[in-house]
């Protein structure tokens, strides 16, 4: 999963009004402006909750909702990055969009597959052996069909197996951002906003389909349809947020609802994590979970996400602007979440003992996700900025004094 943006960077510039573009008629504020500490926090509760409900299930069954998180941040953040470049160019260059994905995302991956291998050819016997199967599924991001057989028996991945949503989000960015430059075209931003949560209620009623239908719960819970809500969701918070003036009334409701939103959202999240297990058996509880829950637990990690981005100052937010907590999510997030699992897996046949397993694998992955940020994402992204970034921040030229004049005239 994306847990952070390829450029790392939330910043959208003010647009000036002779360079609208298209029938756009959202005002572009502040409110969006710099980066968002508090969304790298988030990120790091958000790995450290998938980190344990992996390994210590029982303890925190309900860990799982960090994968609901990042996939509503992750819809967010490229929403913002898409508007941002926009705002400054006039257009989106999809071929270096991409290209920056790839950069910012591919490396780490590739050398986990490959160090995997290396170790499970040279030990077979231990916890990486016989994993170069999962590989090929891996790092072409289609994980999530291995998982429901669409290329034959369902696999599980093991080691890889968590690059599902890695998968889920890749696919869902080969549609998106096309389909967002479609609606801004021809509707304003508000529209486009209403339009994309439209369109996540969609998802989730096709979803309801799929769970009346039968559909097994690896279709429903891997399908990139069946988490396109998750994503859109973020998506439009994005775009609401980009649209809104800052200091309007609309941007003063917003704030009054996170005033008391974000602490119903993050204490019902935080209450989750421990109290909350996915069903696995058909019934009622299976129906309304599998139905209305990715939703409901995206929609709660949107009000935390909105009320982090108006309210920077706010206890929450200045609690998830601690560094111990920022940096970690902004560096070592990525590697962590494609680490864990398996370097649990190395040690579980080595150390017997649940505790200290679960804490040497904590240590452990930290040190290698570390590993992976300094020698193969850091200076990849940097390589990869310094070619691409001049042709994305290149402005458009300014039209004549003229011309100028007929825009604000026509506004």
């Amino acid at each position: 999963m994306v847990l952070r943006s390829s450029s790392g960077n939330l910043s959208v510039p003010e647009r000036p009004s002779a360079h609208k573009t298209g029938r756009q008629a959202g005002h572009q504020t502040g409110i969006i402006s710099g980066r968002k500490h508090s969304l790298d926090g988030l990120r790091t509760v958000a790995v450290v909750g998938v980190f344990f409900f992996h390994t210590l299930t029982a303890q925190m069954p309900g860990g799982f909702i960090g994968v609901d998180v990042f996939f509503t941040l992750s819809g967010f953040v490229i929403t913002l990055l898409i508007m941002k470049e926009r705002l400054a160019t006039g257009r989106v260059r999809m071929g270096i969009f991409y290209a920056k994905r790839l950069a910012r995302l591919w490396p780490a991956l590739l050398a986990l597959c490959a160090v995997i291998a290396v170790v499970g050819f040279v030990f077979p016997a231990s916890g990486w052996g016989g994993q170069a199967g999962f590989i090929l599924p891996a790092v072409a991001y289609v994980m999530n069909f291995a998982h429901v057989g669409a290329f034959g028996n369902s696999i599980a991945g093991e080691t890889l197996g968590p690059t599902w949503t890695l998968a889920v989000e890749e696919q869902f960015y080969l549609v998106w951002p096309v389909l967002l430059l479609v609606m801004l075209r021809y509707c304003k931003l508000r529209t486009a906003a209403w339009a994309t949560a439209g369109l996540a209620v969609a998802f989730m009623l096709e979803r309801f389909a799929l769970v009346m239908s039968g559909a097994p719960l690896n279709r429903l819970y891997n399908g990139p349809d069946t988490r396109a809500d998750e994503l859109l969701i973020g998506c439009a918070l994005a775009l609401l947020f980009t649209a809104v003036r800052n200091g309007s009334r609309v941007h003063a409701s917003l704030v009054s609802v996170a005033r008391w939103g974000a602490p119903v959202a993050g204490t019902v999240l935080v209450a989750a994590l421990f109290l909350l297990k996915e069903p696995d058996t058909p019934g009622t509880w299976f129906t309304v979970f599998w139905t209305a829950g990715p939703t409901t637990l995206s929609m709660l990690a949107a009000v935390l996400i909105g009320s982090l981005v108006l309210q920077p100052a706010g206890f929450l937010g200045r609690v998830l602007s601690h560094p111990w907590l920022a940096w970690p999510g902004r560096e070592l997030s990525y590697g962590m979440y494609l680490w864990h699992i398996p370097v649990y897996l190395l040690l579980l046949p080595l150390v017997p003992s649940l505790s200290i397993r679960v804490a040497l694998a904590a240590v452990l992955t930290v040190a290698v996700a570390f590993a992976s940020s300094r020698l193969v994402e850091a200076p990849i992204r940097r390589w990869a900025n310094q070619r691409l970034e001049p042709a994305v921040v290149r402005p458009v030229p300014k039209p004549a004094a003229g011309k100028a004049r007929e825009l604000v005239t026509a506004r």
